[in-house]
């Protein structure tokens, strides 16, 4: 049953029951504000991708070159504008797989979750309520990004506005569910740091941020086409540069989605 307390009626003035707020929407609304208290974390979600992007975009020689001279579409787009959706890959990823694991294994470790343990809130609605207000932020980072980068650099519109978006909110979905198997079970923050950076740095790999995936093995761009973060990058890219619509990797990201978020809800331990 919805817990409910007394309201004064507007007319008669007098008092009825009304539901209390919705336990998720209670949970969403304590996190935006946990979020906007830690200078930290809203700095590397929401400041750092456009920083580093605009970085990269005055003092690299390489900024203004073709980005793949070899293809005919990719070689019509200017390095920096290529790596555009590899620096989105990224801030999901630092978000999704070493910020979100480590703040979840911490409610652990202090007692907070077996806390919550006695009440009605179930672990699907606390990894939600987590993952809606990152992902929002996410987006927030993401226009941020784009609006710079476009001002600044001159970087290019994508050709497929919606295809980007769609492969944005996805490969975030994705990386989120991969993140909630390390949060659902990790005991403490150092246990979490460890599994969440090891998957971080394997998942930047494959997004190409150490090495653009047109110029990678074809063996390590067909594995990348199954990994969140390379998959996200090859849509997003496809999108931006105005390739074939990228059902496959787009796809595979809802895959990712679709098994982990769940799993993570089975693993979930209170303590």
């Amino acid at each position: 049953m919805t817990a409910q307390h007394p309201i004064a009626h507007p007319s008669t003035g007098r008092r009825r029951l009304a539901p209390a707020p919705r336990p998720l929407l209670a949970l969403i609304r304590v996190e935006a504000r946990l979020f906007l208290r830690d200078p930290g974390t809203w700095f590397f979600t929401l400041v750092f991708p456009a920083l580093l992007l605009t970085t990269l975009g005055l003092f690299m020689p390489w900024a203004d070159d073709p980005y793949d001279a070899t293809d005919p579409v990719l070689g019509t787009i200017t390095a920096i504008t290529g790596y555009t959706p590899i620096v989105l890959s990224l801030a999901v990823a630092t978000v999704a797989l070493t910020g979100y694991p480590a703040t979840m294994a911490g409610y652990r470790q202090r007692g907070v979750l077996r806390r919550l343990s006695a009440t009605p809130v179930a672990p699907s609605r606390l990894l939600a309520a987590q993952v809606v207000v990152n992902v929002l932020a996410l987006l927030v980072a993401g226009g941020l990004a784009i609006g710079v980068a476009t001002v600044v650099l001159d970087v290019s519109a994508p050709a497929q506005p919606v295809t980007v978006l769609l492969a944005f909110v996805l490969a975030a979905f994705a990386a989120f569910g991969l993140g909630s198997l390390v949060a659902a079970v990790a005991p403490t923050t150092g246990a979490a740091t460890g599994v969440g950076m090891t998957l971080y740095f394997v998942s930047l790999f494959f997004a190409g941020v150490w090495f653009p995936l047109p110029l990678m093995p074809e063996p390590v761009q067909q594995i990348a086409t199954y990994v969140p973060l390379g998959a996200a990058t090859q849509a997003m890219t496809a999108g931006w540069a105005g390739q074939p619509f990228p059902t496959q990797t787009l796809v595979v990201l809802a895959a990712w989605s679709l098994v982990t978020v769940p799993l993570a809800g089975r693993l979930f331990r209170w303590s």
